[in-house]
């Protein structure tokens, strides 16, 4: 079994807790962290930032809105943030957070 950590999507502003969750997780095992986009924020910066602070653990985005950024600027976000990370992202697409 994998368990994954969903984060979700910012309200009013980032959590203070997101990052020592998705720390917490990668030293408890898990498998994946997950992050979405609505209402203002995107969720590729979350998942850099969380990939600047964890060396194992997947990175998932659940959604990227594919009606927010052309076809071509979603698989660019994924691919650098991809090559960043060493190999971590999981790209969720649809068509809304």
């Amino acid at each position: 079994m994998r368990l994954g950590l969903a984060l979700g999507y910012w309200g009013r502003g980032p959590s203070p807790d997101r990052l020592d969750l998705a720390r917490e997780a990668e030293r408890l095992g898990y498998d994946s962290v997950w992050t979405a986009e609505a209402w203002g924020s995107d969720a590729f910066t979350a998942l850099t930032w969380i990939a600047a602070h964890t060396s194992r653990i997947r990175l998932g985005t659940a959604v990227a809105q594919m009606a927010a950024r052309a076809p071509t600027t979603t698989a660019m976000h994924a691919l650098t943030l991809d090559h960043l990370s060493g190999g971590r992202v999981m790209l969720g697409l649809g068509l809304s957070g």
